[in-house]
């Protein structure tokens, strides 16, 4: 299983840049461009401050999804 997100999607539609959302939850841009792709897993604590910066309830910002061997 992997973590999917729709961080880029929702940053988009509130015109926030990566930078723009880094600042918002303390963290470095980079950290928003691992998490995007799915390179880096956030915290809980991340995943919420990332929620709520978007606006967005966690379990539409992430959802776990199957990999293609089915665990």
């Amino acid at each position: 299983m992997r973590l999917k997100n729709h961080i880029k999607q929702h940053r988009a539609r509130l015109d926030l840049t990566q930078q723009a959302l880094a600042e918002k939850v303390g963290v470095a841009r980079q950290t928003i461009l691992a998490v995007e792709k799915g390179i880096y897993v956030p915290s809980a604590l991340l995943a919420f401050k990332i929620a709520r910066a978007l606006k967005m309830s966690v379990e539409n910002l992430f959802e776990l999804e199957e990999d293609s061997d089915g665990e």
